[in-house]
């Protein structure tokens, strides 16, 4: 019987070897939003960092686009199934902040980990926007963009205009496109994700504000207050070229990029993130500049702000994937991890080293137009109209925003109407989620 006994000990501990090694690796999940291409090199990303050691795997799982990503993660933490890591896009990001109790602000993870982290690593446009008044961190910046204007060069050959240099000002943009529909092109200019283009970059690029306390920042009672007379006269602008076809409007999000790619139109204004594709798709020269301004206003051009998504870590999880977490923040850190990224994805890199090493490795000599993005949002230090948006419910704001927009573009409503419009409309969805984080 005693020999039995021993025969099972060891035997239990001839298992215990044998899986000892799998049971030490920490599995952390990262729910994500990106599909394609980006998502094959987020998953490469995932796939190094779990190469350079052995204690934590980072396993991302798509799913869907960032409004279903984010709500899945949401019900999850209801039903304690939640991930450590998921991707929340920026405009979100008022509403994860009010989620107190579901987030850990990545400053504190950091500081609990012990892991470095210096927030002054980050370009300035990038960090501010996710952080809070006393500039701490609450989210680790991902994926950043911000626009940039695109042109078809063979196109500006044929209407007489100079290929290899675009257009600075509104009014040069303007008098570009015009020349564009006379020499037969389809539309002169077009862009994407309108509010975000003509609307809240808008603003910043020019020193405007988009809302009271800080566009946001300094705290839910903001309002507001974008309906101002450049604006006003930028909408209308657009409206009048609208006419002509000089400007032509294309729908909410991507809509407009693949008529740029596929040569309709003469100018695009969209997201540095889609450069990768369309330089893959387009068939003719591309030439590449900073986002118009409009040269009467002064200080113009300030600074542009980002979009992206970025990632929150969620609490109540086992306390060996906070370690996980924290390694994986200070992977993606690093200056040839971001380089990489930025690089193979067209995403501005996060922190300043990753963009000098770009610059060393001959990137940008490489390839023309990659760095504006970068030069754009770091043109001026950001200020209190130009380090970003923080408003709750924004996603719903942008919308109400776009509709407004498109009455415009449309026939239907003045700009000066649509824009006091789409003030009264997003203060009352701001003052709604006032209501709903009356402890924030």
């Amino acid at each position: 019987m005693k020999l039995g006994l021993k025969v099972l000990q060891l035997a239990a501990a001839a298992a215990f070897l044998l899986v000892s090694p799998a049971q030490a690796t920490t599995e952390i999940m990262w729910w994500h939003a990106m599909s394609g291409e980006l998502g094959k090199q987020l998953e490469r990303l995932a796939a190094d960092f779990n190469g350079s050691q052995s204690d934590y795997r980072i396993v991302p799982a798509y799913k869907g686009n960032y409004t279903e990503t984010v709500t899945a993660a949401i019900f999850a933490f209801r039903s304690r199934s939640q991930p450590a890591i998921v991707q929340v896009n920026e405009i979100a990001t008022a509403t994860m902040m009010a989620a107190r109790g579901a987030i850990y602000p990545v400053f504190e993870l950091m500081r609990d980990q012990k892991e470095a982290f210096t927030p002054s690593a980050y370009l300035p446009a990038v960090a501010g926007y996710y952080a809070d008044v006393d500039g701490n961190m609450l989210s680790f910046p991902f994926n950043a963009s911000t626009p940039i204007l695109y042109y078809n060069k063979d196109m500006f050959r044929s209407a007489g205009l100079d290929p290899d240099v675009a257009p600075k000002t509104w009014p040069e943009v303007g008098a570009a496109a015009k020349r564009l529909r006379a020499a037969g092109m389809m539309c002169g200019l077009t862009t994407s994700w309108p509010s975000w283009i003509n609307v809240e970059n808008f603003s910043a690029f020019h020193n405007l504000p988009i809302a009271t306390k800080t566009n946001g920042f300094g705290g839910l009672d903001a309002q507001l207050i974008f309906n101002n007379p450049l604006l006003v006269r930028h909408i209308a602008n657009l409206a009048e070229w609208q006419t002509t076809k000089a400007f032509d409007y294309s729908g909410r999000g991507q809509a407009a990029e693949p008529r740029f790619q596929k040569g309709e139109c003469g100018i695009f204004i969209g997201s540095s993130g889609t450069r990768a594709d369309i330089r893959a798709n387009a068939k003719f020269e591309i030439g590449y500049g900073m986002m118009p301004y409009y040269p009467d206003v002064q200080g113009a051009p300030q600074n542009s702000i980002i979009g992206g998504a970025t990632l929150w870590v969620l609490r109540d999880r086992p306390r060996a994937e906070y370690a996980g977490v924290a390694k994986f923040f200070a992977y993606l850190s690093r200056p040839e991890v971001q380089a990489a990224w930025h690089q193979n994805t067209g995403y501005m890199p996060i922190t300043r080293a990753a963009f000098d090493l770009s610059g060393t490795q001959g990137f940008y000599e490489r390839n023309p137009g990659a760095s504006i993005s970068i030069e754009e949002v770091t043109l001026r230090p950001p200020t209190d109209n130009s380090r970003g948006i923080r408003l709750g419910s924004f996603v719903l704001v942008r919308d109400v925003i776009e509709e407004e927009l498109e009455q415009v573009f449309s026939g239907k409503r003045s700009a000066q109407a649509a824009m006091d419009n789409a003030v009264e409309r997003g203060n009352r969805l701001l003052r709604q989620f006032e209501r709903a984080n009356p402890d924030r």
